[in-house]
């Protein structure tokens, strides 16, 4: 089997990102146009995929259930507005219609049998994982690799959150990477919810599910599982190098999780009156997450949910 090494980098919620993001969109002096991301004519990933997860290392029962909850909260129409349902409908906006994730089989490597220290070439292996064991779907399908918080990855915490890219077999397949940075830069990969490493040092928000790292997870997921099913192949809507598209579906909206956002600050976001919590989406089984904006092709713009 040939692979494809296409890695999407996730640098979204480092605020330097978001500085230049901003100095693009709103503080410069001469008026910018709006960003638009182009489309390269190649397949989106749309329909029913299915969506396997590949646990490396020591996750919770409860860290695992707050993945998972959000994964089936994209799709369901049952909590209230706004939802993690209704930000995921932004991507029906793109071409071909929508995008219905269900979840697949689970894989758990608790004993870490690769190590702590990871490789791009580790990642695409366990990525294999799901079509290795003999997992097969009637239509397309993403692996996604889930990295604990003492597991280190090439790149992680100093130009990434997470990744995604694609493998060349039979048929091509998506994969995600997405690690947790509760030890090595929660300031880097878990803000708005832990102080920034760099820029305005603004009070961290309080975590919805209470895990800073994985409510990082959360967010650097949703930046990726966009990304996936809007530019697969790299030949879907991007803009930048087809190798490293500098923006794709919400890292052309960095740093924005609410109206009003500007370099240091989430914008304007819910509070729970109980926690003091901060959130912008409802899940299932009571779930809050906060969600970045997501670029809308409709209107050229970032589109937030409050």
């Amino acid at each position: 089997m040939g692979f494809i090494y296409r890695f999407a980098t996730i640098c979204s919620f480092l605020l330097l990102c978001s500085f230049f993001f901003f100095q693009l969109s709103s503080s410069a002096l001469v008026q910018q146009q709006p960003l638009v991301l182009k489309y390269h004519n190649g397949p989106l990933l749309k329909g029913n995929i299915t969506v396997n997860l590949i646990w490396y290392g020591q996750f919770s029962p409860v860290q695992r259930s707050i993945i998972v909850d959000f994964l089936q909260s994209l799709n369901s129409p049952r909590p209230p507005l706004p939802s993690a349902a209704s930000w995921w409908r932004t991507t029906s906006k793109y071409k071909g219609g929508s995008a219905v994730l269900l979840l697949g089989k689970q894989f758990v490597h608790e004993a870490s049998t690769l190590g702590k220290n990871l490789k791009n070439y580790h990642l695409v292996a366990l990525a294999s994982k799901p079509a290795s064991s003999g997992v097969s779907t009637a239509g397309p399908s993403i692996s996604i690799v889930l990295t604990a918080k003492d597991v280190a990855v090439d790149g992680f915490c100093m130009n990434r959150c997470g990744t995604h890219g694609s493998t060349r077999g039979k048929t091509r397949s998506a994969y995600i990477w997405v690690g947790n940075s509760e030890l090595q830069c929660p300031g880097y990969c878990a803000w708005p919810f832990h102080q920034p490493i760099y820029g305005p040092q603004t009070p961290p928000l309080v975590a919805p599910n209470g895990d800073v790292g994985v409510e990082g997870m959360i967010i650097n997921l949703a930046t990726v599982l966009a990304g996936t099913v809007t530019n697969p192949f790299a030949d879907g809507y991007y803009q930048g190098p087809p190798n490293a598209p500098m923006y794709e579906a919400v890292t052309a909206c960095t740093g924005i999780f609410g109206k009003g956002a500007y370099p240091g600050y989430p914008g304007e976001v819910l509070v729970d009156k109980t926690s003091g919590a901060s959130y912008n989406a409802h899940g299932v089984n009571g779930r809050k997450f906060l969600l970045p904006a997501m670029w809308d092709p409709q209107t050229s713009a970032c589109a937030t949910l409050v």
